[in-house]
This record gives structure tokens, sequence and C-alpha cells, in this order.
């Protein structure tokens, strides 16, 4: 006992304050590092003296410090509260923990009903005389088993904070490199429609200078021509003002071929613009088609936030519930309230109306397109469903289920989440494209024709997922559909 109380003797030496040579309190850092009570050091900082305020030295080390910088040191705080409850027990007698502080005899005894420690004094005074009392360890052996019990859930739980941990940062690393490959793509489309841009622009830039020389070249043949008939026309005008002129027998001479040749001249009414000029210049805006395809094709690129690969996605008949007609092809299904004739599975639904497709995906990014044709009180509901899906007896849509989707419905959208959500959308999609990043967890639904977001479900897959499909209402359908690289809004 002696060896812990010098032990602890010169912790509390490490720790005392420079300034009031008492346990630190509240203690504080300055810039050369060291440590005060903050009352100490807020009381030398406002001791009048010849030094500015910016230029007050460091009590120990005489180094310059701002009053305003002195920072609280919590692990600091802790250790003198650690040395503070050490202290405490270094003083206690050997067995002063173990003995009634009322009558001095050593404790035995626990009372369940008030949590006290009792001697054999206190067991037999009337104040616990019908309470329910034991040894003190036979009192603690129920509240171990409860500490247990208890640390674990924690540990389990704290586990499972670890797990959930490990999948975000995962999760967090994936999108890292998407925003990384995206980085590059953005630099990569703007090097290369730059490039694009200043060909169109000489392309364009050329055939208006070729335009403008051909239009300045008509001109000129048009003001020779136009020249060329004036002067014909005012000779003819000159001859018959002074044939008008002249007298009788002058003006019937020849009078009569004079007045055939005049009558009979035809004027020449050039163009300035030759027709074949002026489809040229109506024709040029058909220059800019390219670059307004480009652009198009830009604007996808970089606009949309993430690339997804367009997946070639088939329906699986062996999944297929009865009432589902699919096509020879396996790219579209017919509801029908006749049942088929169809082999019963495991693999096959049995009430709910649903049909997986294939292939499945276990990781990646993937996307397809489904066009949804309802009939009034129909609907159609598609996503995504993990491998072990129900497939007998009764199948709730829900992510708990392992089924993440939506469903349209004759004049609604719904999201089928733990409790369905109407979702408010500026219109009625009639095509809708599923993207689905398995690492990142995200399931997104977007309005294909109009690339309106529809919603986005956030899981964390565990096992491969297929594409999921369910139909309801006579005259209900949808068909897949294959597309190159798409991208997602």
């Amino acid at each position: 006992m002696a060896a812990a109380a010098a032990s602890v003797t010169s912790l509390v030496d490490e720790v005392n304050c420079p300034i009031c040579q008492g346990t630190l309190r509240e203690p504080v850092t300055i810039d050369c590092g060291h440590n005060f009570c903050r009352g100490c050091l807020t009381r030398y900082c406002e001791v009048p003296g010849p030094e500015a305020e910016e230029a007050l030295a460091c009590p120990l080390c005489k180094e310059p410090f701002r009053p305003g910088s002195f920072r609280p040191n919590w692990q600091l705080a802790n250790v003198v509260e650690n040395i503070e409850r050490l202290k405490l027990v270094a003083t206690r007698g050997p067995e002063e923990e173990d003995v009634c502080g009322e009558h001095g005899e050593k404790v035995y005894f626990f009372c369940e009903d008030d949590e006290a420690q009792l001697c054999v004094v206190c067991r037999e005074a009337g104040a616990h005389g019908a309470h329910t009392i034991r040894f003190l360890e036979d009192a603690a052996g129920p509240y171990r088993e409860q500490i247990q019990k208890c640390l674990t859930c924690l540990r389990k739980e704290r586990e499972e904070i670890q797990e959930i941990q490990s999948r975000e940062n995962k999760r967090i690393q994936v999108l890292l490199t998407q925003v990384a490959t995206k980085r590059q793509q953005v630099i990569s489309e703007f090097a290369h429609l730059s490039q694009f841009l200043e060909g169109q622009q000489s392309l364009l830039l050329e055939q208006l200078e070729r335009l403008d020389g051909d239009i300045l070249k008509q001109q000129e043949e048009f003001d020779s021509l136009v020249a060329g008939e004036i002067c014909r026309f005012s000779a003819l005008i000159e001859e018959l003002e002074e044939k008008y002129e002249r007298p009788a027998r002058e003006l019937l001479t020849d009078i009569r071929s004079t007045l055939i040749r005049c009558e009979t001249r035809k004027c020449r009414k050039p163009e300035a613009v030759s027709p074949e000029l002026g489809q040229r210049i109506r024709d040029f805006p058909q220059q800019a088609l390219p670059l307004q395809r480009e652009m198009k094709t830009f604007l996808e690129k970089v606009c949309f936030e993430l690339d997804y690969e367009p997946a070639r996605v088939t329906l699986d008949p062996q999944t297929a519930h009865p009432k589902l007609l699919l096509s020879e092809d396996q790219q579209r299904a017919r509801f029908s309230y006749k049942w088929q004739t169809s082999p019963d599975s495991p693999e096959r639904f049995e009430r709910a109306t649903c049909v997986l497709a294939r292939p499945g995906c276990a990781g990646g990014r993937r996307s397809w397109l489904v066009r949804v044709d309802l009939a009034p009180g129909g609907s159609c509901t598609l996503g995504v469903a993990a491998a072990g899906v129900r497939r007998k007896g009764e199948l709730r849509l829900r992510p708990e289920e392992g089924v993440w989707a939506v469903r349209l419905a004759w004049g609604f959208v719904s999201a089928l989440g733990s409790f369905p959500t109407r979702l408010a959308l500026r219109e009625q999609p009639r095509q809708v494209r599923v993207c689905l990043d398995y690492e990142v967890g995200w399931v997104t639904f977007a309005n294909a024709a109009t690339q309106e977001h529809i919603y986005t479900f956030t899981a964390s897959f565990a096992q491969e997922v297929f594409p999921f499909f369910g139909l309801w209402g006579r005259g209900s359908s949808f068909s897949l559909s294959y597309e190159g690289a798409v991208t997602l809004l």
C-alpha cells in the first residue's frame, strides 16, 4: 500500500499546475505545449504588464503566446481524474471497502429491495426486516447473468456496426472509383468535343466562304447582264424618240418594221441568285446536323450521372406464374385469367403472378428497359429480387422479403418499400429503365422517355439478384427491349 501511495504521489507531481502548484483543474495547453489550469492562465493573462497583449510569455519557458490560443486538453483532464481516483483508493485502509460505514462491521449481505449492502447489524435492524436479503455472492449471480446477456447483445450490436462500417466503406470506395472514372470520361469527352468543334467550325466557315464567293460572282454576272439589257433598251428608246420627232414622211419610212422590232423585243428578266445557289443557301443549316448529333451524344455521355452496362435479359419460363403468358422469344409477358399448363417446380411462383429474368447479377452495374402496356385496372411491378425470394405461398413485395420494386398502376406509381409510397411524377411512365449498381446497392428507376427519376432503393446485397416482374389485369402486358450503352440521369 505504501508503494502504491508513493506511485500516486509521483503521478500527482507530474500533473501539477506550474502557476498554482496544485493539481491541474480544467487543463489547457498553450502554443509552446505547456499545460496550466484554465483559471490560473486566465488570471495570468489579465495581470497588467509592460508587454503587449499579443506578446504574453509562457510562465515556464517564456515563449510568446496569444491569450486566445490556449486549447482544452481533454486527455490530460482524464488522466488527472484517474489519478485523483487512485489517490483516494491508496489512502484507504486494507479492508475499508468491505466494512459497513455505519457499524464498522464487514459486509456479508445484499438487500434486493433497497439495493444496499448490509453487515450483520444492518440485517438485524428493523429497516430491512421484510425485505429480500441474500449473501453477496448469491445476489451477484443473477446480476452477472444479466450483465453477460447485455454483453452478448452489445458485442453483437458492435459487430453489426462494424459490418455496416466495413460495407459502407466499401460502398464509398466504389463510388470514389466511379467518380474518378466519370472525371476521366468528362475530360476525354470535352477534349473530343473541342477537337470536333474546331473541325466543324473550319468546315462550316469554309462552306460559308464558298457561298459568299459564289454570291459575289453571280452578282457580277447579274450586273453585267442587266447593264447589257439596259444598254439595248436605251438604244431602242432613243431610236423611237428620234423617230417620233421626225416629219410624217420620214416617220412613216420603215415604220412597220421598226414597230415590229420594238414590240417583239422581249425583256430578259435575269435573277441575281440562281436556283441552284439559292438551294445551297437554304440547305446550309443541314450542314450543322452532324454538330447537333454530336452535341446530343456529348450531353448523353456527360450530363448523366453514371454509366450502366445494358443487359440483354430474357424472361425465365421456369419461374413464371401459370397466369402469365410468355412470348416465344421470352421478351414479352401478358396476363391471362386462364391458368396455363405448367409443370410445378421449386423455382415457379405459386401465388404471386410474377416472373424472374436472366441473367442474374452478382456485381457491376446493369440496366434494362421495360415497356409497360396496362389495361384499365391493371398493374405491373418491376425491379429486382434476391435469388432466395419466396416462390411458394404469400409473397410480400418489400425489401425485407428480398424484393426492391416499383408498381405502375392505372393512374399512379408506388415504391414498394417497407410501406408502399405513392410517387408524384410529372407523367405516367410507359417505358422504364431499371438500373442496378450491385456494389453500391442502388436500384434506380427512371422514365426512359423523359429521363425523369422515379425512385431509388438503397440496399446491401448478400446474394445474386435477378430482374423481377409482376403483372395483373386482363389485357395488361410488358415487354423487354435492349439498347446500346445507356446512361442514368
